[in-house]
């Protein structure tokens, strides 16, 4: 494993390794001379970087990109943005990383909205081509074509006079992506009950009916550990107030105590603008941009000023037992309503709006989980950027296409980030069902009925549907709480493309629907319009998570299935819980191991700590196919299955 860093011309101050964890590996600095492949220069642009790229040498990563997958002979632009329309890098999360087949990568220490060109062809390159084939449809005359000779792969940072870039070389593409996680400080330690099921009230509900839906999960034994109350719970939330509503939740107070009684953790909406009726306000004004956004401040949450300011006013929030906070449109937009704060700001750091953009999500979370101290958690949040891996939130999406939502599952984890294809409302029974199951295979198992009077299963008639997949979530936690004990120490994403795990086989170079699910599993999942669907497996022995048939790997083959197809490879033990409706520190999770074919020496790991706290006395208990007992707190044997 090696990391690099090269230091091109004089670097600006503000860069995200300025406000980034610290590293978890060692980064060895290298000289420019000692790169003789890679080129830079000063344009009146900025900094120009160029290296070749090899014929076949595919390109990924860029952070969360919801309309692209692979991104060879692509041109991207890592530009924050809500709701992107193509694939050009706009993103909530964009990230100026990337990776390769061949097992290395580069990140651009910048906050500059970088342009990426990923192999394209300069006069002075050789070409193999001996002619050019008249098209004559629209679809061959734009079709994206593949070099068979090198590229150039050129790195355009604007308005800077140097960068750093650091180099990841790995034995492998994983290696690669696990390095920089690492670098970022390591994968985030989230909450043992934020792997759970969260449920976002309407916006507008009070706290009689925010009561009511909490109830009505218990009565119904529908599995919920969290429920979220959306821009309703504030006085005024466009921009904020971070004030009760004293109309909707006169007794607030109350309201807590008896969630808390019935196991239910809060998770409440914030935004990073902040109202002039907040008794924030005025304190912030020295601590802010000179531009508002819905007549609001924009906070510097790089100053000390402004993160003491809004760690202080929480603790009321905090002392009545809030677990998570959901961090709303600090993307910008030039798409969804132009609400944003232009490029020209000023910030008392020093910083302008085109470097705030990209910091402005990690800013805030790092402030929130100052608010949070020394409780996990697992939270929301709508921009991201470099070096987030080691934080506990969560990317989604006002965005609402099934399949953009499936990509940005399989891409997120490329960049050292987590999304949730989170659900809303569907336009069918079958789109529900579908949705859902997609979302209980994904790092968040998020339903956010911000605007529904119910629960979005009941006049689609699929109550029993949903309760089943809901306790399915629950049976799959402490083996998602395994993948991320994996993330954090050793970087691997919970949640990956296939590609990150055989990116010698061709046939997942352009495979974003389907992705691994820890170690394991390799779900695949299907869309309301679609009856049935291809699914490429590796090469190998796996087996229907839900039939249990064997399927030999290496060739694609047809499933038609009213289940999301899951797949689990042979010699594996797999540690399912007997489901629970929520999760308190002392649930002890009652386990089956399934035994997948010849599971002679496997071992399936569980992790033993409180589940709540930051602590740094997890164990690690290793089960195998003939292991009846366990001595934890947490878990339980309860029985051995062995499929076939």
């Amino acid at each position: 494993m090696s990391v690099y860093r090269i230091t091109l011309g004089t670097p600006e101050e503000l860069v995200p390794t300025k406000f980034s964890p610290k590293s978890k590996i060692e980064v060895t600095p290298l000289s420019i001379e000692h790169a003789k492949e890679l080129h830079f220069k000063q344009t009146a642009r900025g900094l120009l970087v160029e290296f070749p790229l090899n014929p076949g040498n595919e390109v990924y990563g860029f952070g969360l990109q919801l309309k692209g997958f692979r991104q060879t002979n692509r041109k991207k632009t890592i530009r924050p943005n809500a709701d992107p329309i193509s694939n050009t890098g706009d993103s909530h999360a964009p990230v100026p990383f990337f990776v390769t087949t061949e097992g290395w990568g580069i990140f651009v220490d910048s906050a500059r909205y970088v342009e990426f060109n990923c192999g394209y062809t300069k006069v002075s390159t050789a070409s193999t081509a001996a002619h050019s084939e008249l098209k004559s449809e629209f679809s061959e005359i734009y079709a994206k074509r593949e070099a068979s000779y090198p590229t150039v792969f050129t790195i355009d940072v604007p308005h800077v006079k140097g960068v750093d870039l650091y180099i990841f070389k790995g034995e492998n593409m994983l290696d690669c992506i696990c390095q920089y996680n690492l670098f970022s400080g390591g994968g985030c330690d989230v909450s043992l009950w934020g792997l759970g099921n969260l449920y976002r009230c309407h916006l507008e509900f009070n706290e009689k009916q925010v009561l009511e839906m909490a109830e009505k999960f218990r009565k119904m034994e529908i599995p919920c550990d969290i429920l979220g109350l959306e821009p309703g719970w504030q006085s005024c939330s466009y921009s904020s107030s971070f004030v009760w509503d004293s109309e909707r939740f006169p007794h607030y107070k109350e309201t807590f105590e008896k969630l808390k009684n019935m196991g239910f953790k809060v998770n409440l909406w914030e935004q990073g603008f902040v109202h002039p009726s907040s008794p924030l306000y005025e304190k912030l004004l020295p601590y802010s941009g000179d531009y508002k956004v819905w007549d609001g401040l924009v906070p510097d949450f790089s100053t000390d000023g402004a993160r003491e300011l809004f760690v202080k006013h929480h603790e009321e929030l905090q002392s009545l037992g809030v677990k998570g906070y959901k961090l709303d449109e600090c993307d910008g937009s030039d798409y969804t309503g132009h609400w944003t704060f232009p490029l020209c700001s000023e910030f008392p750091s020093g910083m302008d709006g085109e470097q705030y953009h990209s910091l402005f999500g990690t800013l805030f979370l790092q402030t929130m989980m100052q608010v949070h101290g020394r409780e996990k958690t697992l939270a929301e949040v709508r921009n991201l950027g470099a070096l987030a891996s080691s934080y506990p939130f969560v990317l989604y999406s006002d965005l609402y296409n099934h399949k953009d939502f499936i990509r940005g599952v399989s891409n997120a984890g490329f960049s050292g980030l987590l999304w949730s294809p989170e659900v809303r409302h569907a336009e069918s029974k079958e789109d529900l069902v579908r949705r859902v199951q997609t979302v209980v295979f994904s790092v968040q198992s998020l339903i956010n009925a911000f605007y529904l009077d119910d629960m979005p299963w009941i006049d689609k008639d699929c109550t029993e549907e949903i309760k089943a997949l809901l306790e399915l979530r629950m049976a799959l936690v402490p083996y998602l709480y395994t993948a991320f004990y994996e993330y954090k120490t050793a970087g691997k994403p919970p949640v990956r493309a296939l590609v990150c795990e055989h990116p010698e086989d061709k046939n997942t170079h352009e495979l974003w629907d389907e992705y691994y699910f820890g170690d394991s599993i390799i779900v695949a999942p299907m869309t309301a319009k679609e009856e049935s669907r291809k699914v490429y497996l590796p090469e190998g022995q796996w087996y229907g998570f839900f039939d249990g048939k064997k399927y030999e790997g290496g060739a694609a083959f047809e499933v038609t299935t009213a289940d999301i197809p899951v797949f689990v490879k042979s010699g594996t033990v797999l540690p399912l819980a007997t489901p629970v409706q929520y999760i308190e520190k002392d649930t002890q999770f009652e386990i089956t191991l399934y035994c997948y074919g010849n599971t002679e020496g496997a071992v399936a790991k569980l992790i033993e700590d409180n589940g709540f706290e930051y602590a740094e006395d997890a164990r690690v208990l290793r089960v195998n196919d003939h292991t009846l007992t366990v001595e934890s707190y947490r878990y339980g044997i309860k029985e051995i299955k062995r499929i076939p």
